[in-house]
């Protein structure tokens, strides 16, 4: 039995005739229109069509199994993946073949009316952006649309559960059609970034087409393009150079570096590995999970040290753990042998970091809704209950210091929250209240009198440690 997953676009138009949208999209309200993809099938239909409104609905059925047939994945990925559910790139590639020719502005009996900003509405059944609704607003606002997000529920039937990380996004304006399929199928698979298919140089062409008049002054520009294009310097290069021949980018940034651009000036990034070294030696740690490893530095460091003796490296991100696997092939066969790469994530209890000396978690809570740190502790701290455990988080005190950094804004577009030294503190120790662990603090990066360090860490040890 094949298993499918659906996922619905629907764009709406209150222009008289609002049939008219029949002849934008190419597409007839009279039938089911119907092609097959590489991952499923897409259908086009009509469930309302009048003269006062229409609306045309893009049904997608992706195939769980042949996403991942031929790939060596596990037979869970076609399960426990959340992609099949989600608009990503299967919804823009399934765009592009369903209203390819609105998608390019043309219209054969309606080509002045393509030219037409009109009322229009778009409403996706489910989005799993990485970055949350700040970042979807980041995308789409600026564009002139109006967003409107609601959070899913984990399961219905069991609300207790909570809300988990997919949304159901309205976008509501008044643009040309051809302007708002151009907005979806660019920014859809930088929502949740991950394209499933492969990226070289074509898809250059295809996001300066597409991202023609609107791309090249987005202020979040850097960050769609390097998504778009899967992080692929020369490509990224290449696109920018294209969009705005005047600009330049900082094409090192890694999907999942984690030292944001901001702080690059300040080495921040290596300052924090080297704090969790010293720290992991000095406690006596030897087997050692990295959590939310990310590329794998600080797991290859560890990996190196002679008194270390196992190292795992963990990460939600499967691009960011192909990069990191990149860089353990890399080690000498002593470093390698004590690494172990695994997908999971930091909110769910996991069996196979039982028995750890030290967990490690630099600059990874914040990537975290905060409705989901109640989560985390209870897999971290209370399940998996390492004798020791660092923490590392932005200070958003000492943001004001960072002159390229305007007010109000996280220093990485992924950050779902940045907290004070005082919010932080008040976190860790309620942490260790709960669970048995004795907390102190520590600052990394250069302490400024008013605004503390730019990075703060928080150490527990268990108390019933030996």
């Amino acid at each position: 039995m094949r298993l499918s997953r659906t996922v619905l676009l629907t764009i709406t138009t209150t222009h008289s005739p609002a049939t008219d949208l029949g002849y934008l999209l190419h597409k007839s309200p009279g039938r089911l229109h119907t092609n097959e993809l590489s991952f499923g099938r897409a259908h086009v239909f009509y469930p309302r069509a009048g003269e006062q409104d229409c609306t045309a609905a893009l049904f997608l059925e992706v195939d769980s199994v042949a996403l991942v047939r031929g790939r060596g994945d596990s037979p869970l990925a076609a399960y426990v993946s959340d992609r099949p559910y989600a608009a990503a790139s299967f919804l823009s590639v399934a765009i592009s073949r369903m209203f390819g020719p609105a998608l390019s502005g043309r219209s054969r009996e309606r080509e002045e009316l393509a030219q037409l900003a009109i009322p229009l509405e778009a409403r996706v059944s489910a989005v799993a952006p990485r970055g949350g609704e700040r970042l979807v607003r980041a995308l789409f606002e600026p564009l002139g649309w109006r967003v409107e997000v609601e959070r899913v529920p984990l399961d219905s039937d069991y609300p207790a559960w909570g809300e988990g990380r997919v949304m159901r996004l309205t976008l509501t304006g008044t643009a040309r059609l051809e302007a708002l399929l151009s907005h979806l199928y660019v920014l859809l698979p930088v929502l949740d970034d991950q394209k499933h298919y492969y990226v070289d140089a074509a898809e250059v062409e295809k996001l300066v087409r597409h991202g023609e008049g609107w791309l090249a002054q987005h202020p979040e520009r850097e960050l769609v393009t390097r998504r778009y294009l899967r992080y692929q310097r020369s490509l990224v290069r290449l696109a920018v150079a294209q969009l705005d021949p005047a600009a330049e980018t900082d094409d090192e940034q890694a999907p999942e570096a984690a030292e944001p651009a901001i702080e690059a000036s300040l080495s921040l990034d290596a300052q924090r590995r080297t704090f969790a070294r010293t720290l992991l030696e000095e406690e006596g740690a030897r087997k050692i999970a990295d959590l939310g490893c990310g590329e794998g530095k600080l797991a290859a460091e560890l990996a190196k040290a002679r008194w270390s003796e196992s190292v795992i490296a963990l990460d939600v991100h499967t691009r960011a753990l192909e990069h990191a696997a990149e860089r353990f092939a890399r080690l000498p066969e002593h470093a390698r042998k004590k690494l172990t790469l695994l997908v999971g994530s930091l909110v769910y209890r996991d069996s196979r970091l039982r028995d750890l000396d030290a967990a490690v978690c630099l600059e990874v809570i914040e990537h975290l809704d905060l409705d989901r740190l109640d989560a985390f502790e209870r897999a971290l701290f209370a399940s998996t209950r390492p004798r020791l455990v660092l923490v590392t988080t932005p200070n958003k005190e000492h943001n004001v210091l960072f002159a390229a950094l305007p007010t109000g804004r996280f220093r990485h577009s992924d950050h779902r929250f940045e907290w004070t030294r005082a919010e932080h503190e008040a976190w860790a120790r309620s942490v260790g209240e709960r669970r048995g662990y004795d907390v102190r603090f520590a600052p990394i990066g250069d302490v400024h009198p008013d605004y503390g360090p730019p990075t703060q860490a928080s150490i527990f040890t268990r108390k019933d440690a030996s």
